[in-house]
């Protein structure tokens, strides 16, 4: 007998952490990802406690890969550079059994592709629909031939054609407000030892150490859908470049990037959840199937913990005799849309709940009005460090295996 197959459609953090996942499961895997070639460029990411765990227990060292070195703090700032509120990374090592790590998305997804067999990733291959009417899935793809499997990841990203094909009657997206910006920069004469975010009027900027050595940048506005600006690099320097030190030399390090190393996206998340993560043998992940705001920082945390997720609930991908001639294909089908209806069972609430904080954070971002820029700042510095470490305490220990 041949091993189960399952076909993911998406090569971001998500669908290679599932593929890893599946793989160290008995599954074979292959990936579909419509880019022709890995991203040269990107941003970063943070792997919060929670996300690291859920690593742990698929075997992927991210330390041992990419590197371990962590901030010696963290915590939020106004434009003048006073701190808010502010807490040590120790702190939180102490609480939760790991610090967080800051690492760029090329290193890691590229760490996750090095787990698997050298074919699983299929770049320059566009799925165009799944099939999923009885019987195994039929995959297409794009001046390919058809793809066969017993189960399809659904990890093709915050407008997930897979999405709209089986719940066209769900909203889709909701606009957040802002505008965002990512890039990542080399400065090593900074030794910047902090992780910040810094609040003003209806704009944000985010310092990220990563392990590294680079610093991961972010910064959002408020501004309307589809905005445009000549170059991202003047943009950031007329809102940001009065700010305190060091994001004026951070951005004199970004005006020597080429404009298309700066990301920019409108800030979206889903308007509301979809009825089930699960159609048939379809299973949705990560930002297709629950996309969010980043404030919390946990939309990739969340895809890596529904990836492993899904892992564990589905059967082990070696095939058995212990069931005759025809019914075996009946009974691998069963087995398969009951681990689906289980991870629906243990992700939907968990990923929904996410998704309604860090809209809820992000409010508090976009805020513009000087009372109420005030009133916010004065809540964060009255809230003790402690206190709000404890606050994070679902998000960051709420990783489970079923």
């Amino acid at each position: 007998m041949t091993n189960r197959h399952a076909v993911v459609v998406g090569a971001g953090i998500g669908g290679l952490t599932s593929a890893v996942a599946l793989h160290r499961r008995g599954w074979r895997v292959t990936v579909c990802e419509r880019a022709p070639e890995p991203p040269v460029t990107g941003a970063g990411i943070g792997l919060a406690p929670n996300a690291l765990r859920a690593l742990d227990a698929v075997g992927v060292d991210v330390s041992r890969a990419i590197g371990g070195a962590v901030p010696a703090s963290m915590g939020v700032r106004r434009p003048d550079g006073r701190w808010l509120t502010r807490a040590g990374t120790a702190d939180m090592t102490a609480r939760y059994g790991r610090a967080p790590l800051a690492v760029p998305r090329r290193a890691l997804t590229a760490a996750l592709a090095a787990a698997l067999p050298s074919s699983a990733v299929r770049h320059g291959t566009e799925v165009t629909g799944v099939d999923d009417a009885g019987g195994r899935p039929r995959v297409r793809t794009a001046g390919g031939p058809d793809l066969r499997a017993d189960l399809v990841v659904a990890a093709d990203g915050i407008h997930s054609p897979l999405r709209r094909a089986y719940f066209p009657a769900h909203p889709g997206l909701h606009y957040l407000g802002e505008t965002a910006w990512r890039t990542i920069v080399d400065a090593p004469d900074l030794r910047i030892p902090a992780m910040s975010e810094t609040w003003g009027r209806g704009r944000r900027f985010g310092v990220t150490p990563l392990v590294d050595g680079r610093y991961y940048l972010y910064a959002t506005a408020v501004v309307p859908p589809d905005t445009r600006f000549a170059d991202p690099r003047t943009e950031l320097r007329q809102r940001f470049g009065a700010w305190h030190e060091p994001i004026p030399a951070l951005l004199e390090r970004v005006g020597r990037l080429d404009p298309a190393d700066v990301l920019r996206n409108d800030l979206y998340d889903l308007a509301a959840p979809l009825p089930r993560l699960h159609h048939g043998r379809i299973a949705w992940l990560g930002d297709a199937a629950h996309a969010m705001a980043p404030n919390l920082g946990q939309g990739g945390c969340q895809a890596i913990e529904d990836a492993v997720v899904l892992a564990h609930l589905l059967p082990a991908g070696e095939r058995t005799d212990d069931v005759d001639g025809a019914d075996r294909a009946d009974h691998g089908d069963a087995a398969v849309q009951a681990a689906l209806a289980a991870y629906t069972a243990a992700r939907r609430d968990r990923t929904d709940a996410v998704r309604l904080r860090a809209r809820r954070v992000g409010r508090l971002g976009v805020l513009r009005a000087p009372v109420a820029v005030a009133a916010r700042d004065l809540a964060v510095r009255a809230t003790p460090a402690r206190l709000a470490l404890r606050g994070m305490d679902d998000l960051f220990n709420g990783f489970r295996l079923p």
